[in-house]
């Protein structure tokens, strides 16, 4: 598990946004970054910040991914012919701790990434307890029949801070959710914007 868990809304504080749209994240109080420093934190970004600053935005986005992990990502999407930033959202999206979290099964990607982990996924049937295990088109994900009634998928189900997306159908009824296609970044609800045509001149810099 990342070590970010216990302390996720310091991505916000540093990011200065609220990134996943939390009514609990300090930034909806405290704008400026965290540290006895952090409202003297307004210097202009140069090329180089900006673009590292969207990121280590998208990649905390997803539970603050290891560099390594999220450079994989890229250089995958690199690999696949068309938009490399519309491809890395693709990707982003297709792995089964996001489509847990977008289903709303969980509150948030963190516990995402610890219900997959858990054991209390099926995906087509079968048990799959890698988060970063990447769906496809027409695959099935599901809640374990023993973990159903966990209350964490109650409080998830009934957040009103976000909506179900459209390229996943969703029963709560029945705790599935079909993956029905890859998103572009347009398709993608994030409550803040995200820029990987900035993370692809970051990596193509660096």
């Amino acid at each position: 598990m990342t070590k970010r868990t216990s302390a996720k809304y310091k991505i916000d504080r540093r990011m200065g946004e609220n990134i996943w749209g939390r009514a609990k994240s300090p930034v909806n109080k405290r704008e400026y970054g965290p540290g006895q420093h952090g409202q003297r934190r307004k210097n202009k970004l140069s090329d180089f910040g900006t673009q590292l600053r969207a990121k280590q935005k998208l990649k905390g986005y997803y539970g603050d991914l290891t560099e390594k992990q999220f450079r994989k990502i890229y250089a995958e999407a690199e690999r696949v012919r068309g938009d490399t930033g519309e491809m890395l959202i693709g990707l982003l999206e297709r792995r089964l701790d996001a489509v847990v979290y977008r289903a709303k099964f969980v509150p948030t990607i963190f516990a995402a990434r610890q219900f997959v982990n858990h054991g209390h996924v099926l995906v087509n049937g079968k048990a799959v307890n890698i988060a970063s295990y990447r769906v496809k088109e027409g695959d099935v994900v599901e809640v374990r029949q023993k973990s159903k009634q966990m209350a964490t998928i109650v409080e998830a189900i009934a957040l009103t801070e976000r909506d179900v997306p459209d390229y996943l159908e969703v029963d709560h009824s029945k705790l599935t959710a079909k993956f029905v296609r890859t998103p572009g970044l347009g398709d993608v609800p994030y409550p803040v914007q995200m820029e990987p045509n900035l993370v692809v001149e970051y990596y193509a810099k660096n």
